[in-house]
């Protein structure tokens, strides 16, 4: 499902643990990391995809955790050309994404990699709620940027990336 504007609606998921550190997982099929993400279906909401997609690649369910909120409206990417399917009809140029910021309520045990044939995620480790801005792939680090700062707030913890908050606007490192 691709947009008139090319692009694929998806959701986002930060899962954040008791010490406020942030669930971070390596893709299987690079050596890449991310925060779990994935496509909408057609008959979805953005909630039901995001509980969809935290079973396919953590296998956790909705009460190994709480819902804390997400961003509003749709946040957005382009894919570099060569990420591209230039033959695919129609073309999807990026992402868009609703975000959810999820608190973990369970044991590390829970965790489950592998719930589906062909797993997004061979492994994960817990990282502070800052380091994926800088360590995902660049041209994702902009659109995760403005999601950790629109989510930090709902984390409980006070500001710690250095923004300057005036008003509605933030400035500074998170946007």
């Amino acid at each position: 499902m691709i947009d008139p504007d090319g692009y694929r609606p998806n959701v986002g998921i930060v899962l954040l643990n008791r010490e406020h550190r942030v669930f971070w997982a390596k893709r299987s099929n690079n050596d890449g990391w991310q925060f779990p993400q994935g496509g909408m279906r057609t008959d979805e909401t953005p909630e039901e995809a995001m509980y969809r997609e935290l079973r396919e690649e953590t296998g956790l369910h909705p009460d190994h955790v709480e819902l804390l909120g997400s961003t509003p409206g749709w946040l957005r990417y382009r894919l570099p050309r060569r990420y591209q399917r230039q033959y695919s009809k129609p073309l999807c140029i990026g992402q868009k994404q609703v975000w959810f910021l999820l608190r973990f309520l369970a044991e590390d045990s829970v965790l489950n990699l592998q719930t589906v044939e062909d797993p997004e995620f061979k492994a994960y480790r817990w990282v502070d709620f800052w380091y994926p801005a800088d360590n995902v792939i660049r041209f994702k680090r902009r659109v995760y940027r403005r999601a950790l700062t629109l989510l930090e707030p709902m984390t409980g913890k006070a500001n710690g990336n250095g923004a300057e908050r005036t008003g509605n606007r933030i400035s500074g490192s998170g946007g």
